[in-house]
C-alpha cells in the first residue's frame, strides 16, 4: 500500500498518559499502512511523551513529535497540520480510538469523488467510569449526531452548501468531532486552518468554510470510538462555552449570512446589526 497517498494521523496531546497508548495502538493497527503519525504536544507534565516513545519502538510507522508552546486548543490542532507531510489529514484525539479499517475506508470514499472536501464517519461512545444522569442526557442528545438527516444512499449522508440553511446545523455539530474526519491537506490552503480564537465550536466553523467550496460526506458506519470522561476538553471548557458561541454567531453574521435560513438571519440582524441592536435595546 506504499504507493497509495500518505495519510498523516494527527494527535494533539496534553497530559494524556491515561489513554494515549490505546489511541496510538489503534493508529498503528490500521489496515491502511502508508501512514505517518504527527504528535503536537502542549508541554505535557505527565508521562505522555514517555508513552509515545515506547510505542515508537514497536512500529515502523514514522512517529514525529513536535513540542508546542501552549496557546489554545486550535493552535495545537493547527500545529499538527503545519508539520504534516501527508496528502490527507486524519485527526485522532488522545482519548479516542480508530477502528482498524477507519483510515482505509475514509480514504477510499474521499478519493472517489472530487467534489467531496471532507469525509467523516459515525462513532461509537465509550463512557469512562460509571455513567451519570448527565452522561445519559449527553448520549441522548449527541449520541447520534446525524439524527434527523436522511441518508442519500444506503451507506452515507452528503452535505452541501444548501445544508447551511438548516437550523439543525446552526445549533449542533452534525458532522462529527475531529477524530471522525479526514480531509486533504490541500483543502486547508483553500479554506484556512482552524480558528484559534474559538474553543468549543472551532470544528463546526471549519466545516462551514468547507461547505462553501466542497461537499461533506458522512459514512453511515462507526469507524471511531469517542470517549466521554470528566477530564476531556468539552467538560473542562464548560464555563467558556457562552463566550465561544457569541464569537461563533458573530462569525456567522459576518461570513455566512447569505447562506443561512431567514429565521437565523433575522436573529443575527437583531443581535449584531446596528439597527437591530438599537431595536432590541428599545424593546427592553
Amino acid at each position: 500500500m506504499k504507493n497509495l497517498p500518505l495519510v498523516s494521523i494527527c494527535i494533539p496531546t496534553f497530559n494524556g498518559e491515561k489513554y494515549i497508548l490505546e489511541a496510538l495502538e489503534s493508529a498503528i493497527a490500521q489496515t491502511y499502512t502508508n501512514l505517518e503519525i504527527i504528535i503536537s504536544d502542549d508541554a505535557s507534565t505527565d508521562n505522555t511523551l514517555k508513552c509515545i516513545k515506547k510505542i515508537k519502538q514497536k512500529t515502523d510507522i514514522p512517529i514525529h513529535i513536535y513540542h508546542h508552546r501552549p496557546s489554545g486548543i486550535g493552535a495545537n490542532w493547527n500545529n499538527c497540520i503545519k508539520n504534516a507531510s501527508g496528502e490527507y489529514i486524519k485527526f485522532l484525539f488522545q482519548d479516542d480510538i480508530l477502528y482498524p479499517t477507519c483510515v482505509e475506508e475514509l480514504v477510499n470514499v474521499l478519493t472517489s469523488d472530487e467534489k467531496v472536501g471532507l469525509v467523516a464517519c459515525k462513532r461509537s461512545i465509550l463512557v469512562e467510569g460509571e455513567a451519570s444522569a448527565e452522561t445519559e442526557r449527553w448520549k441522548s442528545n449527541f449520541g447520534n449526531l446525524q439524527e434527523g438527516i436522511e441518508l442519500n444512499t444506503k451507506e452515507s449522508y452528503t452535505l452541501d452548501f444548501a445544508f447551511l440553511k438548516d437550523e439543525k446545523f446552526i445549533k449542533n455539530n452534525k458532522v462529527g468531532e475531529p477524530s471522525t474526519v479526514l480531509f486533504s491537506r490541500a483543502l486547508v490552503k483553500k479554506v484556512g486552518l482552524f480558528r484559534e480564537d474559538l474553543i468549543q465550536v472551532l470544528d463546526i466553523e471549519f466545516y462551514y468554510r468547507i461547505l462553501k467550496h466542497r461537499k461533506i460526506l458522512i459514512v453511515d458506519k462507526e469507524l471511531v470510538a469517542f470517549r466521554i470522561h470528566p477530564a476531556q476538553a468539552t467538560n473542562v471548557n464548560k464555563n467558556k462555552i457562552s463566550k465561544d458561541y457569541e464569537k461563533y454567531y458573530r462569525l456567522l453574521y459576518r461570513n455566512f449570512f447569505w447562506y443561512l435560513d431567514y429565521k437565523t438571519q433575522k436573529k443575527l440582524i437583531k443581535r449584531f446589526h446596528p439597527i437591530g441592536k438599537l431595536y432590541h435595546y428599545l424593546r427592553r
